[in-house]
């Protein structure tokens, strides 16, 4: 009897070892996988950090009727009119604290119309800020438009309520007509360094953790490979044992 199960035992021992194989297989196969596209990731996060550099360090150019993804940071340039009575203000966390961000509709010496961001107000200044009059000239960064609302938070036109810059949106809630730019500004910092709104808080920040996440999958690739090569040498021992 004992001899019969010894050798059932070794009968279905190279399917077991099949099976294992095909598990580490599978494993160590998609833990390099994920490696992989993390070094991928890595190189496109830090291609994406260095040209968002240079463009922030360039000197402004004029802003476009249109932007892409592509555009984005880009420094540029406009000169045109406030309308101040249709600024709205957007909640914000900066690191000056809570407040708000002073969106306003710019109408351009070229014919259309364009949202700024001017800057930070704190709550108790929210209605007692500049009001600059007559012709003015923006310098910024251009930022796309963020629909719908922030973390958790929807717009509320009819409330007048902002979470986020959502352009579109802003403009429809304003009666904003003609041609609109579906992107925003953030102005520079204005020369006085007291002076409402506070421009220049535009944070500028892409975690890259991606090696981390790479040598972690790797790592994990090689423990399987590890797992592996203990369990087949037990195997092997049991064999000739």
């Amino acid at each position: 009897m004992t001899s019969a199960k010894h050798g059932e035992r070794r009968r279905r021992s190279p399917a077991v070892t099949i099976g294992l194989t095909l598990i580490a297989l599978f494993f160590f196969a998609g833990f390099c996988a994920l490696g992989a596209w993390q070094v991928q990731r890595l190189g496109w996060k830090r291609d994406l950090i260095a040209r968002v550099d240079a463009r922030i360090h360039a000197l402004p150019i004029p802003a476009p009727r249109a932007a892409t993804r592509a555009d984005e940071y880009r420094r540029v340039r406009i000169s045109g009119h406030f309308l101040h009575d249709k600024a709205v203000l957007v909640q914000a966390v900066t690191v000056r604290g809570a407040g708000f961000w002073v969106l306003t509709p710019l109408v351009t010496d070229q014919g259309f119309t364009l949202i700024v961001n001017r800057g930070f107000v704190p709550p108790d200044r929210r209605r007692d800020y500049a009001r600059p009059q007559g012709e003015v000239h923006v310098a910024g960064l251009l930022r796309l438009s963020e629909p719908g609302g922030g973390f958790l938070r929807s717009n509320d036109p009819d409330g007048d309520r902002w979470y986020s810059r959502d352009v579109a949106a802003i403009a429809a809630a304003r009666g904003i007509k003609g041609p609109l730019a579906g992107y925003f500004i953030d102005a520079d910092a204005a020369c006085g360094p007291d002076s409402l709104p506070v421009g220049g808080l535009t944070v500028i920040k892409f975690p890259n953790n991606h090696l981390q996440y790479a040598i972690t999958w790797f790592v994990l690739a090689a423990m399987v490979v590890g797992a592996y090569m203990f369990v087949m040498r037990q195997e092997w021992k049991d064999r000739r044992g």
